[in-house]
């Protein structure tokens, strides 16, 4: 338990900082890489929803902090992380058969890895973005963003597990 608290810790604040270095970054003038997240989609299942919503809220708040984004990644953090424990049910039923209690490829198996994390990433940026456009005027804009981001995201994640993923576990 402790062993899985400081590498959550050092990977909170790799992630943090990374984001911030990401965030000016914009692909083909509509893609952003969200990369932070993946913290709160590898959070263990086993911790109570107070906690991941926590941890969620305070590493919005400091990606906010950092990016003069006022309350945006606070608020879309905190919905992803209240979606991510429906959206894990709806892909693994079984979830006390699980040896190993944190989502990745290595514990879910690449299929159901990727459906998780795609949904979660979707909800992230289709939030995210439409709380920047706040307006449908240029709805195309913000349809473009939203795949182009989820896409990007998604491709930057599953490379992210791969490197911070090291030991082989007994799959579902």
């Amino acid at each position: 338990m402790t062993k899985t608290i400081i590498e959550m810790a050092i990977l909170f604040v790799v992630l943090v900082l990374l984001q911030v270095m990401c965030y000016k970054i914009l692909l083909f003038g509509v893609a952003i890489p969200l990369v932070f997240i993946y913290l709160i989609l590898r959070l263990p299942v086993t911790w109570h929803m107070n906690i991941t919503l926590t941890i969620a809220f305070v590493m919005g708040l400091i990606v906010d902090v950092f990016n003069n984004t006022p309350g945006m990644n606070a608020l879309c953090c905190t919905l992803l992380a209240a979606f991510r424990e429906p959206v894990f049910a709806l892909f693994v039923p079984r979830e006390n058969e699980m040896n190993n209690p944190v989502p990745c490829v290595d514990t879910l198996g690449f299929g159901v890895y990727l459906k998780y994390m795609s949904t979660l990433v979707l909800i992230f940026s289709a939030s995210i973005f439409l709380i920047q456009a706040f307006t449908m005027h240029n709805w195309p804009l913000t349809l473009m963003r939203i795949g182009a981001s989820s896409l990007l995201t998604i491709v930057l994640l599953l490379a992210l597990d791969s490197l911070v993923s090291t030991r082989r576990e007994k799959r579902l």
